[in-house]
C-alpha cells in the first residue's frame, strides 16, 4: 500500500471527493472528512467509530493504531501504508465512509459561546 493506493481506493467510494486541509490531501463525504493522507505520504487517516477501531487496531496492530491525543479518542485512526494491505484498507475505508454518511445526516451539536 502508498499513498496513490491509499488514493485511489479512497475516491472509488461513492461521492467521495478530494481536497486539503493543513496543506495534506483529505477525502470528505457529506461534508465529512472521512480519510486524509499524511504530508510526507507515509500514512494516511480514517474516521471510524470507537468500536470499528478497536476491531482495526486489535486485529491489525502493525499497520493501525489511534491518532494521538482527543483525534484518537475520536475515532481518527492512522494506517501504516507499509504494513497495510489493500483488502483491509478497502474496509477500514468503507467504515470510514459510511460512518461519515451517517454523522453528516445527524443534526450537529452546537458549541457553546
Amino acid at each position: 500500500m502508498n499513498a496513490e493506493e491509499f488514493r485511489r481506493l479512497v475516491l472509488a467510494l461513492p461521492n467521495a471527493i478530494e481536497g486539503a486541509h493543513h496543506a495534506h490531501p483529505d477525502f470528505r463525504v457529506g461534508g465529512r472528512i472521512f480519510a486524509s493522507i499524511t504530508p510526507d505520504g507515509e500514512r494516511g487517516m480514517v474516521k471510524l467509530d470507537a468500536a470499528q477501531q478497536a476491531l482495526f487496531v486489535t486485529s491489525e496492530p502493525e499497520a493501525y493504531a489511534p491518532a494521538a491525543g482527543a483525534w484518537g479518542r475520536g475515532g481518527a485512526t492512522m494506517i501504516v501504508f507499509a504494513n497495510a494491505r489493500a483488502a483491509s484498507v478497502r474496509r477500514a475505508l468503507t467504515a470510514a465512509h459510511a460512518h461519515a454518511l451517517a454523522c453528516a445526516s445527524a443534526p450537529r451539536k452546537r458549541r457553546g459561546r
